[in-house]
């Protein structure tokens, strides 16, 4: 039996029930067998035996009173994952879907993700299985002083700095900071990313996602020798990382013909193309009815309650929602289809095994754990201008991303074929941010 292969059987059956990280280490694990297999030294430092543990793993409960003056507990974590290159950083996730095995898989990608960017910043994440859906602005700051009230002593600029993810916005930001602010007794605004313009945050965070997935397929398609413009494009989602997405994919001439939402997805054959369109992504977004079917009925487009896009036609598929949305049965129709280029951006959207059909059927194919680095990117640079204290302006930042997420793209499509892949950026991309980190842990002793 391989190395690789022997902690991941070991690993697995170190952390059983935990299916997604599983599903994250087998991912990883694969591509990286051949390269690992060539180089001795890192079994010999027991490298991915240290790469699988989180370094500290914080759980905790978080009681909090409701409007109607019950009290409620939900439970809290923080996977502080590696810190091998930097400070652990990473999002806070509050949804229903919230557990262990979410947490670990998020945090053990981050590590790699936050390695390809080029920053000096290492891996966590957190969250909680609350769901700020349906609750008063008053419920939401009380779980968020709860849940900061436990989280503040494990967190700071230079040992952990979390941001936002599913179900943490702006006003969830707003909320930890400034409870931790009152514990801490200090403004420390390097401590979260994801804040607001007016203390402390970065210009076109918001966007930043979405910005940085669309720089990264651009790249893509001029390997192939292809562009945006006149292409289609199928998406999921309708937050943040969506609109970022619709907003870049629309200026470099694409359009975007599907969104989502737990309830259907819409259909816009004219394109989610117009000012109207696109600002009004945001007003459902902070309407927090979490539907997508309002779009369908302001725009009077088709609706189709309870479904997924993956049959719609288009040159492009880009899922931006959540892990696992699209299974074996929706890549054979994503690939039946004829998409030219499938684009993940949320994290980990897709089965194993449905990458791998993808890999073999589309003709271009890029990694969430690459592909969706832009958010994190100008989280880091929030800490940069945090630190200095400055602030840049958009066209600085927005330059600072693009150069970034090319870099992701190049390195990654470099690594592969040095590594002997050819063009295959899920393989680059676990290889050069898995190398990063582990020089690193191998240069910093057995700790």
């Amino acid at each position: 039996m391989s190395y690789t292969a022997r902690v991941l059987k070991q690993a697995v059956e170190k952390n059983p029930n935990e299916p997604e990280f599983h599903q994250a280490l087998t991912e990883i694990f694969t591509t990286l067998q051949p390269f690992i297999d060539s180089h001795p030294e890192y079994e010999k430092a027991a490298i991915l035996e240290r790469l699988v543990e989180p370094e500290r793993v914080i759980m905790f409960r978080v009681p909090w009173v409701d409007d109607t003056g019950n009290i409620q507990v939900n439970k809290g974590y923080r996977v502080q994952f590696n810190s091998a290159i930097g400070p652990y950083k990473g999002g806070l996730r509050f949804h229903p879907s919230v557990n262990l095995s979410v947490i670990k898989f998020l945090g053990f990608e981050q590590t790699l993700k936050n390695s390809l960017t080029g920053l000096p910043i290492g891996g966590g994440k957190g969250g909680a299985d609350f769901d700020p859906r349906g609750k008063s602005d008053r419920e939401v700051m009380a779980f968020c002083q709860s849940f900061m009230t436990e989280l503040f002593r494990h967190i700071g600029a230079d040992t952990d700095v979390p941001a936002g993810d599913i179900g943490v916005g702006g006003r969830e930001i707003g909320f930890l900071f400034g409870q931790y602010k009152r514990i801490r007794g200090c403004y420390e605004n390097g401590v979260l990313t994801g804040k607001g313009i007016n203390y402390g945050g970065s210009l076109i965070r918001p966007e930043a996602t979405g910005f940085g997935a669309v720089y990264y397929t651009a790249e893509m398609f001029k390997h192939f020798g292809d562009e945006i413009k006149g292409k289609t494009f199928v998406l999921s989602g309708f937050g943040n990382v969506a609109w970022g997405s619709a907003l870049k994919i629309t200026e470099l001439g694409g359009k975007v013909l599907t969104l989502s939402g737990p309830d259907g997805y819409i259909l816009d054959e004219g394109g989610v193309n117009t000012e109207e369109k696109l600002s009004y992504m945001t007003e459902m977004l902070a309407s927090r009815r979490n539907l997508v079917e309002d779009y369908a009925t302001k725009f009077k487009v088709p609706f189709f309650v309870g479904q997924k896009p993956w049959k719609v036609k288009g040159d492009v598929v880009m899922p931006c929602a959540t892990q696992n949305e699209v299974l074996m049965e929706d890549a054979k129709h994503i690939v039946a289809n004829g998409t030219q280029y499938y684009v993940e951006v949320a994290n980990m959207p897709t089965s194993n095994d449905a990458v791998e059909y993808l890999k073999e059927h589309v003709r271009g194919v890029a990694p969430s754990k690459a592909v969706n680095a832009g958010g994190v990117s100008v989280s880091a640079l929030e800490m940069s201008q945090n630190s200095m204290r400055l602030a840049w302006s958009q066209e600085e930042v927005d330059a600072k991303l693009k150069v970034i997420m090319k870099n992701i793209h190049d390195a990654s499509a470099a690594t592969a074929e040095e590594c002997g892949f050819g063009y295959d950026l899920f393989a680059g991309a676990n290889i050069a941010g898995f190398m990063k980190v582990a020089e690193a842990m191998m240069q910093q002793g057995i700790v």
